[in-house]
């Protein structure tokens, strides 16, 4: 019963450090977070290249058929050509763009 009484204290002392299981979740809890944080960079990076390479966004690659479709607009808005001759040429350049990805 003695014994039992000296280790009381010092189990309860390291109940309330921690005890031996503290030592692990010291360093999971922040490789969590930065897992959570890293995972999070990553889905919204490939958002936002996948939008650049269609063509959106101030990085935009834009493809060749895009950029044909819009120097047509421009030859029509400045008057260059009829609204006629825009639509025949813009669905000639839409019917042999290459498919999306």
């Amino acid at each position: 019963m003695s014994a039992l009484l000296s280790t009381a204290p010092v189990v309860a002392a390291a109940h309330w450090a921690g005890g031996p299981f503290f030592f692990p979740w010291f360093f999971l809890i922040p490789l969590l977070w930065i897992l959570l944080f890293v995972v999070v960079f990553v889905l919204i990076g490939r958002r936002w290249r996948r939008a650049a390479a269609d063509g959106y966004g101030p990085w935009g690659q834009s493809s060749p058929s895009r950029q044909a479709e819009a120097t047509l607009a421009e030859r029509f808005a400045h008057g260059d050509i009829d609204e006629v001759e825009y639509r025949a040429r813009l669905e000639v350049l839409r019917a042999n763009a290459q498919p999306r990805r």
